[in-house]
């Protein structure tokens, strides 16, 4: 085992370093897909999600969550964009979204050099890849050519997993979309960079299961600090982060944080205790020395291409929206 470590080591560094161009793809996507447009779509997405991160760097997550959240319902197809009293953005399970204006802003300019050329779907795929660079993890090429759908229903937001789902039902919605029980794990990692507020797991930390304690799974070290940070009584909106060691970077200590008992939220923390995804944890919090989760840095790409290519409707299928907030 020991004598074959520094192979693993130089597989996993080759890998990373061949991301940027090693997607095939079989959804109809293609990688460079707008190059022959004088469009630089790519370059203008990169330019707008790096000014709205310096003037806010909290907007990498929302955008990361933005694309999920527009996945899996009906797709990678912008739907979530759509503005409207019974539209997906309206759904109680899309309160608190954020970074419609980042998506705004770089459709604008993109419809200044190429009107009705890319797609919101894609700007937003591009934009969550941007995301995750600039806080630090891994880059890698996103496979192009999207369309936008013209149908957005706050009813089929219900497909989206909830801070308190069980993992059997976590399971069962990432299989729905063609995902598999790693890729729940590998996805939930982007937690590291992410927040949610108290309302959605502060009942986990005094009266769970009106036993009066907290949750027994729950590190007794780290409750009073979210005790602290979510008192009885406090401000059920108040943002807190969901990796307490290192909640501004990309990496692997919020996966260890799970195999720790330090997950804030609960979906996160039975991720350790289910025998279907304790493996895959295992995996990545393990190798939180020497290089810094190259795995988990190889890995989670893989994994974004996957949910990214979820549904897409291509070719005549859709249409690339002028505003990204209604259908043409």
């Amino acid at each position: 085992m020991v004598a074959s470590e520094p192979v693993s080591l130089l597989f996993l560094c080759t890998a990373l370093l061949l991301l940027r161009g090693s997607f095939v793809h079989s959804q109809g996507l293609q990688i460079g897909f707008y190059d022959s447009y004088p469009c630089d779509a790519e370059d203008i997405v990169r330019s707008t999600v790096e000014q709205y991160y310096d003037r806010d760097a909290t907007i990498a997550p929302a955008l990361l969550r933005l694309h999920f959240h527009d996945c899996f319902v009906q797709g990678c197809d912008a739907s979530v964009l759509i503005s409207g009293a019974s539209s997906e953005r309206s759904a109680p399970q899309n309160f608190g979204l954020r970074g419609f204006e980042v998506i705004d802003d770089a459709k604008s300019q993109l419809e200044a050099v190429c009107p009705g050329v890319v797609s919101c779907a894609d700007i937003l795929a591009l934009a969550a890849r941007d995301a995750v660079d600039l806080t630090g993890g891994p880059s890698w090429s996103v496979p192009l050519g999207r369309r936008d759908g013209r149908i957005s229903l706050a009813s089929g937001a219900s497909a989206l997993p909830s801070p308190a789902d069980p993992v059997s039902v976590q399971r069962q919605k990432f299989a729905d979309q063609g995902l598999s029980d790693h890729d729940l794990v590998t996805l939930v990692g982007a937690h590291t960079i992410g927040q949610t507020d108290c309302q959605f797991f502060s009942y986990r930390l005094f009266n769970f299961t009106a036993t009066g304690n907290a949750d027994p799974v729950q590190n007794w070290a780290f409750l009073p600090q979210l005790r602290a940070l979510c008192p009885p009584g406090g401000d059920p909106g108040r943002r807190v982060a969901l990796d307490k060691d290192s909640p501004g970077a990309f990496d692997v200590s919020f996966i260890k944080s799970v195999r720790d008992g330090n997950a804030v939220l609960e979906s996160d923390q039975r991720l350790w205790s289910d025998a279907a995804t304790q493996g895959a944890v295992q995996k990545y919090a393990g190798n939180v020395r020497g290089l810094l989760g190259l795995r988990f840095a190889y890995e989670f790409p893989r994994a974004m291409v996957r949910m990214s290519s979820v549904a897409v409707k291509t070719g005549g299928q859709g249409e690339a929206r002028r505003r990204c907030s209604r259908i043409n």
